[in-house]
């Protein structure tokens, strides 16, 4: 008789193995400037491949978009990256037949995948690029291998444009993420 699917899997002598979780591999750097910002996404963009999930995690004003206009940079896409707020989800297609850059911004939307399910994300995700700002807890069913970029700042009444930018690569194919970036 078949095991059910929700079942835990069971080993050799019966025990119950809980399902492999991706592995994550993480990387934390120092941002001192929104130019440097806009480099890192640009070196990110380097080792981005059409269906790769970033998503972006920070504070407002944190740097995200900034982020992400080094990546459409890297990329070579049309247009100006600028944030999705208003519209929750932009395509930018590649001028130089890379991957399309599809930026999307869940701010505004409460609930998980099945309330993106209309921007047909995965759909655009093998042959694109997809970047998601507030992106957690809203998108990762849609792949086991995502980059989770978070970006801390300070915060209250400063003018410190330094932020520390955690990379976590979750999956396979983030195991050389170190390597790549270096």
């Amino acid at each position: 008789m078949e095991t059910p699917h929700s079942s835990p899997a069971a080993d050799s002598s019966g025990t119950a193995v809980a399902p492999a979780v991706p592995e994550a591999v993480t990387l934390t750097l120092t941002v001192e400037s929104p130019e440097q910002m806009q480099d890192l996404g640009r070196r990110l963009a380097r080792v981005l491949a059409p269906g790769d999930l970033v998503m972006l995690t920070g504070e407002l004003g944190a740097g995200k978009t900034t982020l992400t206009r080094g990546l459409g940079e890297g990329l070579g896409v049309r247009g100006a990256v600028t944030s999705p707020t208003f519209v929750i989800a932009r395509v930018h297609p590649s001028l130089v037949e890379g991957p399309a850059l599809v930026h999307v911004d869940a701010y505004r939307l409460g609930g998980g995948l099945d309330e993106m399910e209309d921007l047909d994300l995965d759909v655009s995700l093998p042959e694109s690029v997809v970047v998601v700002e507030w992106g957690d807890g809203k998108v990762e069913e849609l792949s086991e291998d995502r980059l989770r970029v978070l970006i801390d700042r300070a915060t209250g009444d400063t003018d410190d444009e330094r932020r520390e930018v955690t990379l976590v690569g979750i999956g396979a194919r983030w195991a050389r993420l170190r390597e790549e970036l270096a």
